[in-house]
């Protein structure tokens, strides 16, 4: 008799994206810089993010919405690494309280490697996470620094045994060729790109190669894609690929250009994430990225998406934040030399002592003693453990330090009463003076106090819950 084998599902069990809160209007670039700019928007990491801490918030939320699957793996993708030589995916595995057993790998160095991670989580056993993140620079006045933007989008992937499978991978192909089209050496600030026509040229032949193989794989014809993404750094090339896929113009999902900007590595993810938040069971999504060759993801969406809403859906993150004036975004990034704090600077962190308190620093977890009081930090003296970072809490008091040292002053400090127990003093970030008060409302963030001698700080800020963002725990 022969043996019975049961096929499983692989695909997404669920998706996260974070934009951080800060967006530059491309209007005011041209008088500072004497040109570029443009109309719109583009999104700002914070002085005191990075790819790791930005990857940390989109993974929490893309974690958070599949509370029954175990993660196996964490990859993590991005063009502009807070570290070389040790492995940033291990701050993520970190900050996600993940188990020792749980591998954590980087996949770094061009925007392709996002869908290099992609590609190891399919392959890989149980569910896996893919996190990508970038913050994209360019000299001042220059073209990518204001079509770029800041941000990171995870994906979970699984089979149907890890979670209900929300959109299944359906087929992917690949073409590959050697060209020049946009380059960076390591150190440098600025991408440096060919002439135009020339990498349009390639990557339409490539695209198109691409997407006819892809269709013939699934069994599909270009009318039957409901939703079509096509992205890459090359603007050009993706609006050409766009026009010759035969894929009706109403069908073809927003790249988000003209309000967040192009996020690089996390580009592709943070689209997949926009098209699937409009999408309904039973359809289909085809990515196109154009990325030194041209690769063409067709998924299915499953009944179970009509049962999944995101804990913060991405159209309100792209439709809330504050702005930054062009000054403060030039001396965030390290483009304009201002003044420093005439504060001593503080002193590099400890290995050791980071190490004896990894809970604590990177997980937030307090502690609860007999008497049911929550501790922050923890007591040694208690055997019980309180993750607190999803917790939501209330301003008591709060001050404004415009004397301690800080990369962007002035310093917010609040005492925090957390719902269901706990208190503590603690930073707040994205936040504006005019604000605050007391009775607001805070929920936690990752983010990097400071970096001295090469390390990074990395602890846990208060943010406002403001109007129309619901609070982690009111989810």
């Amino acid at each position: 008799m022969r043996a019975c084998t049961v096929r499983t599902m692989r695909g997404l069990l669920s998706w996260g994206s974070y934009l951080p809160y800060r967006r530059l209007d491309r209007t005011t670039i041209a008088a500072v810089a004497g040109g570029g700019g443009g109309k719109g928007t583009r999104t700002v990491a914070s002085y005191d993010e990075d790819t790791t801490t930005m990857g940390v918030e989109a993974a929490r939320r893309a974690v958070r919405d599949a509370p029954g699957a175990e993660v196996r793996s964490v990859w993590f993708s991005t063009v502009a690494p807070a570290y070389l030589d040790k492995t940033n995916a291990a701050t993520l595995h970190a900050a996600l309280r993940l188990g020792r057993g749980a591998a954590a790998y980087d996949v770094v160095g061009s925007v392709r490697s996002g869908l290099g991670a992609l590609r190891a989580a399919l392959g890989s056993e149980g569910a896996s996470l893919v996190v990508t993140a970038d913050t994209r620079i360019g000299l001042p006045g220059g073209p990518d620094e204001a079509t770029g933007g800041d941000g990171a989008a995870a994906l979970l992937v699984g089979d149907d045994t890890d979670g209900p499978v929300l959109a299944e991978f359906v087929t992917w192909q690949s073409s590959t060729e050697e060209f020049l089209d946009r380059w960076r050496t390591p150190g440098e600030t600025r991408s440096k790109v060919w002439e135009e026509r020339f990498g349009e040229t390639r990557y339409t032949s490539l695209g198109i190669e691409a997407w006819e193989a892809a269709l013939k794989d699934a069994g599909l014809a270009a009318d039957q894609i409901d939703h079509l993404v096509v992205t890459s750094t090359h603007e050009r090339a993706a609006g050409a690929v766009t026009k010759k896929l035969g894929v009706a113009a109403d069908r073809v999902v927003d790249g988000l250009g003209s309000t967040v900007g192009n996020t690089g590595a996390a580009h592709p993810a943070l689209l997949l994430c926009h098209a699937l938040e409009s999408a309904r069971p039973n359809q289909t999504i085809a990515l196109v990225v154009l990325a030194d060759g041209a690769d063409v993801i067709i998924l299915r969406t499953t009944a179970a998406l009509a049962d999944h809403t995101p804990v913060v859906p991405l159209e309100q993150q792209v439709g809330g934040g504050a702005p930054i004036t062009y000054g403060k975004y030039l001396a965030w990034r390290g483009l304009l030399q201002v003044e420093p704090p005439r504060r001593p600077e503080p002193a590099r962190t400890s290995a050791s002592a980071a190490g004896r308190s990894i809970d604590w620093k990177f997980g937030f977890v307090g502690s609860v003693g007999d008497d049911g009081v929550v501790h922050l930090p923890p007591s040694a003296h208690d055997d019980s453990a309180r993750p607190m970072a999803d917790a939501t809490g209330t301003i008591v008091t709060f001050t404004i330090d415009k004397l301690a040292y800080s990369p962007s002053p002035p310093v917010v400090f609040a005492v925090v009463d957390f719902d269901g127990g706990g208190r503590v003093p603690i930073e707040l970030t994205d936040v504006d003076p005019t604000e605050l008060a007391i009775g607001g409302r805070v929920e936690m963030t990752f983010r990097r106090l400071f970096t001295a001698d090469g390390i990074h700080n990395y602890f846990w800020k208060g943010r406002l819950v403001r109007d129309g963002a619901p609070a982690r725990g009111d989810h």
